[in-house]
């Protein structure tokens, strides 16, 4: 599906339809601003309603991964190892300036591993630096879901190879990098913002005006950060990528995840118990048997015994 290697996490059934459900929900739960009309029981208690569905649902879709065989014991392993992996290198951005170092090993495994490893992977590394950090709140489902998009559409890229695949990731990245901090400031935009406030989120107005005020909120709040944030990411994958994708490549290859099992229908004239083809079978027979047969040579006049020489005869 990547077309950039092996699938780590196949995406069965079960797992496409928690996804589909999954991405759903987190696209309610980002654009219920302007859906959700005034006075509704949603514009006061969706959002923490969300929280927790979004919460379940994360766990859900590694449940069904794991169900459907899309990770295995050796995907599961290599799961573990990235996501601390950008658990502890989250930190050392901190998010100042924009600057993120999250994202750029998302967008590199996601793109050897596959959409379905890159959206686990997503929530996962967010989950465990959340934890690491002390960054529990009402904003990490959001987080996990930008994350796991994030990852996802690596993994959905099209195929290509050398510098080209390298500038298509750097591209990516950095537009992940605007999308992502465009997505998570409406989590918390109905919310933080002065209602008198010409750029605040008005309950009751027509999707085209709370459009605009939320297009000159980001504009005026976001843009610098999630400007610092795409060319952190676009020159992170510009600088790893070449050795992060080898590498990543090449523990594919030898962890051999999922080999491809083929049944090849016996040969006619294969001998099942020995694996030799029957037209060869009665060769080895009759040489095995010409070999420990003794040969005879005639003996002396005397009529002494002939007695076998060293090749197997007798002389």
């Amino acid at each position: 599906m990547s077309g950039a290697g092996p699938v780590a996490v196949r995406v069965g059934r079960r797992s496409a339809l928690t996804l589909a459900a999954a991405s759903f929900l987190g696209l309610v739960a980002f654009t219920w601003p302007f859906v959700v009309p005034a006075g509704r029981v949603g514009s006061v208690l969706l959002p923490p309603l969300l929280f927790g569905l979004l919460l379940g649902l994360v766990l859900a879709v590694a449940f069904a991964q794991i169900a459907d065989g899309g990770i295995d014991a050796k995907a599961l392993a290599m799961l573990g190892v990235l996501s601390a992996v950008n658990a502890a290198v989250r930190p050392l951005g901190a998010g100042t300036a924009g600057v993120e170092t999250v994202f750029f090993l998302l967008v590199l495994a996601g793109r050897v591993f596959g959409p379905g490893f890159g959206f686990v992977l997503g929530c996962t590394s967010l989950f465990a630096s959340a934890l690491l950090t002390g960054g529990v709140g009402p904003w990490m489902p959001y987080q996990m879901f930008g994350c796991a998009w994030v990852g996802m559409g690596a993994g959905l890229l099209p195929a290509c190879r050398g510098r080209c695949e390298l500038a298509l990731l750097a591209v990516y990245g950095g537009l992940s990098g605007y999308v992502y901090g465009f997505l998570l400031n409406l989590s918390f935009w109905p919310f933080s913002v002065d209602p008198g406030s010409s750029i605040a989120y008005a309950p009751g107005l027509s999707f085209t005006e709370q459009w605009h005020r939320y297009l000159v909120f980001d504009a005026l709040t976001s843009l610098g950060w999630d400007t610092g944030r795409a060319v952190t990411t676009a020159a992170l994958v510009c600088l790893t990528g070449p050795a992060l994708l080898t590498t990543f490549r090449r523990a594919a290859r030898r962890a051999a995840f999922r080999p491809p099992v083929s049944f090849r229908p016996p040969n006619a004239g294969t001998d099942a118990g020995t694996g030799a083809t029957c037209s060869e079978a009665p060769g080895r027979t009759a040489g095995a048997a010409a070999a420990s047969t003794p040969r005879r040579v005639p003996g002396p006049s005397s009529g002494a015994e002939p007695v076998a020489d060293e090749n197997g005869g007798d002389s």
